[in-house]
């Protein structure tokens, strides 16, 4: 059966900087159950390594021993690995058809970095990009300092209990429940999808996906995981990290307000600033129903499509601000929230921690 407004998602961050468990955003997700049909379910939490904090954190999935020992071989080549892992996970039967799950903290090779005149971000999204293209089998599935992302196919809240999210503690955390409307169920395609420190749930559907990824692929980006959400993550990095747009400003873009509400406004540089990001990033336009949370490094963004064709609730108590598809979602995380309310369409809610505090 098809349910086109299916998905959940969910978030909490502390202002404060302030780390708490995974176990919060994993309750969250009960009161959405149905909003998901288990065939998929993940969750990204922030500040959750400090002590590989400046250390690359790759979540990767395998196919088969062979595959990790060569995709391990290629990145030795290239990298500092300061250590490699199984992911630990508790055995559940509501999770089947496990691949293999490591996690390796690691840093570019200077050399490298020198030889070929690259950032090591952009180095990072190179190789990201290079195994999940051209390595049969292996997938790196978040690649960010000091976060991770953790999914699977299953329903959320086996999905954070598969990973004892309990043991991890971060001061900002996302979750999403899924409803696959035009994709596969798979792991690869679970949510959230990340690159670096950029992580992203949504629920909706992409109707300009295609002329998105054409667009995108054209600066190195390779969209391969068989899932429309995957493009909003490439174009956030290419709008904030190299084009160097706030998260605001790469708001603008991909729900980018109508051409009769930019020529209401009163002239002067708002007005001009969004014909500017209209008339240049034309192709990057998001259309389609849609509410994401856009992870990052400090913060996090919740955004509606312009129509606001899918529902989000904001609620706040003390340091922390929630975020979710559904009040009863928030009330479960924080029983006292205040402030509840629903973003407009096409407005960012953009959520920082006090500098220096994590």
């Amino acid at each position: 059966m098809r349910i086109p407004s299916g998905c959940a998602i969910a978030a909490v961050i502390s202002k404060e900087g302030r780390r708490m468990t995974g176990e919060k955003i994993i309750e969250a997700m009960k009161p959405m159950h149905d909003r998901s049909n288990g065939l998929g379910g993940g969750f990204a939490g922030y500040g959750i390594y400090p002590e590989y904090k400046d250390f690359y954190a790759f979540h990767m999935f395998f196919d088969c021993r062979d595959t990790r020992k060569s995709c391990e071989a290629f990145l030795k080549e290239h990298y500092e690995i300061v250590k490699g892992e199984i992911i630990p996970r508790r055995k559940m039967p509501e999770i089947t058809d496990e691949p293999i799950v490591w996690r390796y903290f690691l840093t570019p090779l200077p050399s490298v970095l020198a030889s070929l005149q690259l950032d090591e971000k952009e180095f990072v999204a190179r190789t990201v990009m290079k195994i999940n293209t051209e390595m049969k089998g292996a997938y790196v599935f978040s690649s960010g300092k000091n976060m991770g992302a953790f999914k699977a196919v299953g329903f959320p809240e086996d999905v954070g209990v598969y990973y004892r999210l309990e043991d991890y503690e971060g001061y900002s955390w996302t979750a999403h429940g899924r409803y696959p409307t035009n994709t596969p169920g798979w792991w690869g395609g679970a949510h959230p999808f990340t690159l670096l420190d950029y992580s992203v749930v949504h629920n909706g559907e992409i109707s300009s996906y295609d002329a998105n990824r054409r667009y995108i692929e054209m600066f190195g980006y390779k969209c391969n995981l068989k899932t429309d959400t995957e493009v909003i993550t490439y174009i956030l990095d290419y709008l904030i990290r190299r084009q160097g747009l706030t998260p605001e400003e790469a708001a603008n873009v991909i729900a980018a307000p109508f051409w009769s509400t930019i020529e209401g406004k009163k002239e002067g540089y708002d007005r001009e600033k969004l014909m500017y990001l209209r008339k240049v990033f034309p192709s990057l336009l998001v259309t389609g129903p849609f509410s994401i949370i856009l992870g990052f490094d400090g913060g996090l963004m919740a955004l509606n499509d312009r129509l606001k064709l899918r529902s989000m609730v904001v609620g706040e108590k003390d340091d922390k601000v929630f975020i979710a598809s559904e009040e009863a979602a928030i009330r479960v995380m924080e029983p006292d929230a205040e402030n509840i309310w629903s973003p407009s369409g096409g407005e960012p809610v953009v959520i920082r921690v006090k500098e220096g505090q994590y």
